[in-house]
């Protein structure tokens, strides 16, 4: 599979285009600002953009949803978990109380272990709860996007609604920290030293880790 990491919106987020280079198909993880120009590079690559996956409900990660979809057609995608607390009513009021744009209705709710596949591409669903209760990892082909659970030297915030610390550190060291030490770590925000890392860098180095 192909990656593109692109930082967008006020949040820095780190949005990610993934491509399967025999079909041209294409899906987006967090798109959460400069949604025309993800669109424009998804179109100048001749992609077809398939899914608008988000790592988790926080509206700095699925404000870019509607217009990516409105552009595109393509589905939404989330846990199950995040839908009931984000996609709603609640979900909008937070998004509007931070000045972005609520997402619009979940095409797919997912849950730990189903795979979402592309063409040639196939992404497993970590369930990572701690940072919000659907929060999840993106796992394929020797890379995982990690959204807020894992960044470069750091771990996501556990004082938002729904959040838990002791199952966040649960999450990362059983489910992230026990993947291959070479897999590439792809974070959802440009915090760290890097825009990227390995399992076993971040084993050795991330202060909340060792």
């Amino acid at each position: 599979m192909d990656i593109e990491q692109i930082r967008v919106g006020p949040f820095e987020v780190f949005c990610y285009l993934v491509v399967s280079p025999g079909t041209k198909e294409a899906l987006v993880i967090d798109p959460a600002g400069d949604e025309e120009g993800i669109v424009n590079m998804i179109n100048e690559k001749g992609c077809k953009l398939c899914y608008i996956i988000n790592t988790h409900g926080h509206a700095d990660h699925t404000c870019g949803n509607a217009k990516v979809q409105e552009l595109t057609g393509a589905e939404i995608i989330m846990h199950k978990d995040d839908v009931a607390m984000f996609t709603g009513a609640e979900g909008a009021a937070m998004a509007q109380q931070w000045g972005l744009t609520p997402s619009p209705p979940v095409d797919r709710a997912v849950v730990d272990g189903d795979k979402i596949e592309m063409g040639d591409v196939t992404l497993e669903v970590l369930h990572t709860p701690g940072h919000s209760p659907g929060g999840i990892c993106l796992l394929g082909d020797g890379h995982v996007f990690t959204g807020d659970t894992l960044f470069v030297g750091a771990i996501g915030r556990t004082d938002l609604q729904g959040a838990s610390m002791s199952q966040f550190m649960h999450s990362i060291k059983e489910r992230l920290l026990t993947l291959p030490g070479d897999t590439v770590v792809w974070p959802g925000h440009n915090y760290g030293v890097r825009t990227s890392s390995t399992i076993d860098i971040e084993k050795k180095t991330n202060p909340f880790l060792t």
